[in-house]
């Protein structure tokens, strides 16, 4: 695939991405009003159980999946092959997960009517073939799909849900949306794969690597969905879990900016390996860095600058812990976006999942000893600073690896690294003294969004970037083609 097919691919992946981060904008704020922190507590920390099982019920196969098929992508026979092993597994997966699932938590309980609904979560797992269709790079059809699902989804929240009673409506419309979602796929599937006759000794060959592939799922779960259980558990508030939900689902919204540029590369990386074209894969990753520091900083910088001005208004009233969360959260944008770059994008296209697998396991770990210690005194405040250190840990180990194994140098990592920090710091001083003396409002963030977008790029055209330049140059060059 050519570099405008790479490009076309992100462009669909970011214009979802951007659908992402535009529908939080309209339904968290109208959510946290109407049914409170408590409740939005009680979801995150019900759905953070029944998300352990989903994770077991995929067993990897989404990333295993991906990348398999991105081998042998332009192979009908073999493809297809691979599609029904992968889906007979995760059949035989989900149903012992959803057995185990109802009887520990859906027969009794303070919860168990949410439980007993999130069962067609589980059962959704099964249906998402989103995985088959990243692998032979047709992201079209995945990103539309998401697109429609979630508009459908977000009218049905402003027209069922009217009070803090409706929250077993939202649960119906988050586990329905996903159900319907993952379904949808299968509608055209027959195009791409022919019926194939299963040998079950064949499934055996899929155990070990997609093993490999869980145990790292199964850690970053740790200190992603372990934080709100632990704090449902540890913090004497529940709204803890509601304060740190919120701050956390802004700030990895923001993130999504960045890694949409792995989602799109790992295939394309892995069937590059797969040719043995070694120094077409150097070149990505160089130019997956760059774009790393070229979003990560003004995002980092930026959610630090507009927190105060923009969590009140986004909220509402009670939220205003959500500020302090969001800036001791910011600095996972650097972090999950290198991780996300050498371990996803790099690592497991290689077959070197073990290295990822033991980043993560020890980001995993750290996380778990750091909540027990921190949690009960600090609340969520403590679970956001384990969170941080884990993210730290795990990328930390991962770009020791590739530079001692000299897949890259630290040099190819840190280029021009002076230039976004310049750039970076520069816009934080501006959007502060922008509107220091403004009201808080809508309008205010919209003030410190936009000036400082034109800072950071204004320092970046200053100081000659020429990473950037490129960008501007190819768009500039289509621009006149067309």
């Amino acid at each position: 695939m050519k570099g405008k097919e790479i490009t076309k691919n992100y462009i669909y992946n970011l214009l979802y991405q951007i659908l992402i981060i535009i529908l939080p904008i309209i339904t968290t704020p109208y959510l946290s009003r109407v049914l409170g922190a408590e409740k939005l507590g009680i979801y995150g920390y019900t759905v953070s159980i029944v998300t352990y099982f989903t994770l077991f019920a995929s067993m990897g196969i989404a990333r295993y999946g991906q990348r398999e098929i991105a081998y042998v992508q332009n192979d009908r026979e073999k493809r297809s092959k691979i599609f029904w092993e992968l889906n007979i597994i995760r059949l035989l997966t989900t149903i012992i997960a959803v057995i185990i699932f109802y009887f520990t938590f859906c027969i009794k309980g303070e919860y168990n009517t949410y439980y007993k609904i999130l069962i067609l979560e589980l059962i959704a797992i099964t249906l998402d073939i989103s995985w088959f269709f990243q692998g032979i790079e047709d992201f079209k059809k995945v990103v539309i799909r998401n697109i429609i699902i979630k508009i459908i989804s977000v009218a049905l929240i402003f027209l069922l849900i009217k009070s803090q009673d409706d929250l077993l409506i939202y649960f119906i419309i988050y586990v329905v949306s996903n159900f319907v979602g993952n379904g949808s796929l299968w509608i055209n599937v027959n195009k791409y794969i022919n019926k194939f006759k299963i040998d079950l000794k064949d499934l055996k060959l899929h155990i070990k690597p997609l093993i490999s592939l869980f145990i790292p799922q199964i850690a970053t779960s740790i200190y992603t969905v372990l934080d709100k259980t632990m704090l449902g558990l540890l913090a004497e508030d529940i709204s803890e879990v509601g304060f740190y939900e919120q701050a956390q689902k802004i700030v990895k919204v923001a993130l999504t900016f960045v890694t949409t540029m792995s989602i799109v590369m790992m295939p394309r990386i892995s069937n590059t390996y797969a040719q043995g074209n070694n120094e077409k894969i150097k070149s990505y990753m160089n130019k997956s860095f760059r774009f790393n520091w070229l979003l990560g900083i003004p995002i980092m910088f930026g959610i630090i600058a507009t927190a105060e001005k923009m969590v009140p208004w986004f909220l509402g009233q009670g939220y205003e812990k959500v500020t302090i969360l969001m800036k001791f959260t910011s600095p996972v944008i650097i972090f999950i976006a290198f991780s996300t770059t050498i371990g996803s994008q790099y690592l497991i296209s290689i077959k070197k999942q073990n290295v990822h697998t033991i980043s993560v396991l020890s980001g995993a770990i750290s996380n778990v000893i750091l909540n027990f210690i921190l949690i009960p005194k600090f609340s969520a405040i403590g679970a956001t600073i384990g969170t941080v250190f884990a993210e730290l840990l795990i990328v930390f180990i991962e770009i020791v690896y590739i530079t001692t194994k000299k897949y890259t140098q630290l040099s190819d990592i840190f280029n021009n690294i002076w230039k976004y920090l310049v750039s970076g710091i520069s816009m934080y001083i501006v959007v502060k003294i922008t509107v220091n003396n403004m009201e808080i409002s809508i309008l205010s963030t919209i003030i410190q969004v936009i000036s400082g977008m034109f800072v950071y790029c204004l320092g970046l055209i200053i100081l000659k970037d020429d990473f950037l330049m490129s960008i501007i140059n190819k768009f500039g060059i289509k621009r006149k083609e067309n």
